[in-house]
């Protein structure tokens, strides 16, 4: 079965190419029959042996009418699935670990569709119905693992109606791509004085008692002043931290990766948070990576800007 996979899936790709707008007809629809079905069709063959051993016209009228009650099902499904239109609609960026929510738009161009299911997973399946000459919109979710580009797995769309006995259903890709954010892990700011960093600097964050700003918790140490202590990290058993301020007062603010320690990952988180909490604040900053250095900068539009080179940094396109 895994060696058939790959397989299916490539013979799929090119029956039912990519495309952010699909109706479905009779290249993309696929009709089975279910386990109801295939009980169905035991009880028909059942029924055919017994008429022909006992040449029963009655019996033989019964299997004949179930016959053609079973090609009607066929007929109906196929109807009920053909002409059912699918869209992608535009996705919000989220943070690692958060669930990415994608928004479907389902329409109907004449008659109506009844009891269509969508879902990544034939097990987790939304129901609809799509009224004659509407639409309607389904939000599913993914949940988000890594940082970068998210492309949604292909789309299983399947309708039983009307008798649950043989299944319509298609396998789309709708294109759909979601930008995944670094998780946010709060800490000391990465700060370089200026957006350029000076030769004193060394490379290292410029770090002070000053009072302005709130820049993180660190270890408790003797003569630490008993105002900045954090009691609720002591109270859920953190042990004893204290509060640490930076003087940001008159200075341009660059978050610097290379003033941060740990994996990649870890900085970028905490990267991340800064962007986050500096934007929140409209304080004016800048961003460097290695390759990258942003103007500074404050607003939504910055922030974004900065988010997305965080979230595609080190990412293969």
């Amino acid at each position: 079965m895994p060696q058939f996979k790959p397989v299916w899936q490539r013979w799929v790709g090119r029956r039912i190419p990519p495309a952010s707008r699909i109706e479905l007809d009779h290249r993309r629809i696929f009709i089975l029959p279910t386990r109801v079905g295939g009980t169905y069709a035991l009880v028909l063959f059942l029924l055919l042996l017994v008429s022909i051993n006992y040449q029963n016209s009655l019996a033989y009228g019964l299997t004949f009418l179930m016959v053609s009650v079973g090609i009607l099902a066929i007929l109906h499904t196929y109807r009920n699935f053909s002409g059912l239109i699918l869209s992608a609609s535009n996705a919000r960026s989220v943070f690692v670990g958060e669930p990415v929510q994608l928004r479907l738009r389902l329409e109907s161009s004449s008659s109506g569709h009844q009891a269509i299911a969508l879902g990544w997973d034939s097990e987790q399946l939304e129901q609809t119905d799509v009224e004659p000459a509407r639409q309607v919109e389904v939000a599913l979710t993914l949940p988000a693992v890594n940082r970068g580009w998210l492309r949604a797995p292909r789309l299983r769309v399947e309708s039983v109606f009307p008798l649950g006995i043989f299944r319509a259903w298609s396998w789309l890709d709708l294109e759909q791509t979601v930008l995944i954010y670094p998780r946010p892990v709060p800490g000391s700011m990465p700060l370089l004085q200026g957006v350029q960093p000076h030769a004193e600097d060394d490379g290292q964050a410029t770090r002070g008692q000053g009072v302005d700003d709130y820049q993180g918790l660190r270890l408790w140490q003797p003569g630490d002043s008993m105002r900045r202590m954090h009691w609720k990290a002591w109270s859920r058993g953190q042990g004893l931290m204290v509060k640490e301020f930076t003087d940001l007062s008159g200075h341009d603010l660059c978050l610097d990766f290379m003033a941060l320690g740990g994996d990649i990952e870890e900085r970028l988180s905490r990267l991340c948070y800064w962007v986050l909490e500096l934007s929140q604040r409209q304080q004016p900053f800048a961003l460097r990576l290695p390759g990258f250095l942003s103007a500074v900068d404050s607003g939504d539009a910055h922030r974004e800007a900065c988010l997305r080179q965080l979230a595609l940094y080190g990412v293969r396109a």
